[in-house]
């Protein structure tokens, strides 16, 4: 008997395109609602960078060409300059949650445990800046 695999997230969502307008709906909500204020105020002014990076480690992260974890460091690791309070995590998962959510293509049961794995992620990050000689607080 031969089974085949399921097909992975990546491949179920549709591929780059749709995950590339699933970065930039995360983006754009840091850039227009106050709510993530706090979270916008860490990134750089020109957020093509983190939109391009971002949709690069969902694209491996949901089973895709994985050359955003070829190019080097973690993603855990490349948070650790930023004092990464609960607040923020916060933040960061429920834009993600609702950046998920606003995606028309995306299957809710897959949505839910993307937007679900990836807030145990942000959670996952919280530092408080110990590794970039902030003292941000919680």
């Amino acid at each position: 008997m031969n089974a085949t695999a399921p097909p992975s997230p990546y491949t179920r969502i549709g591929s780059d395109r749709p995950i590339r307008a699933l970065a930039d709906r995360f983006y754009d909500l840091l850039e227009s609602d106050p709510a993530y204020a706090d979270l916008r105020a860490i990134h750089a002014a020109d957020l093509g960078p983190v939109r391009h990076g971002l949709t690069r480690f969902l694209v491996g992260w949901l089973g895709g060409p994985r050359d955003w974890f070829e190019r080097g460091p973690c993603i855990m690791s490349l948070h650790r300059a930023f004092p990464i309070t609960p607040a923020l995590a916060d933040q960061w998962a429920t834009a993600m949650a609702c950046a998920i959510a606003g995606a028309d293509d995306i299957d809710p049961a897959l949505g839910d445990a993307m937007a679900e794995a990836l807030g145990h992620m942000a959670r996952g990050m919280i530092n408080f800046g110990l590794n970039s000689g902030s003292s941000a607080a919680a």
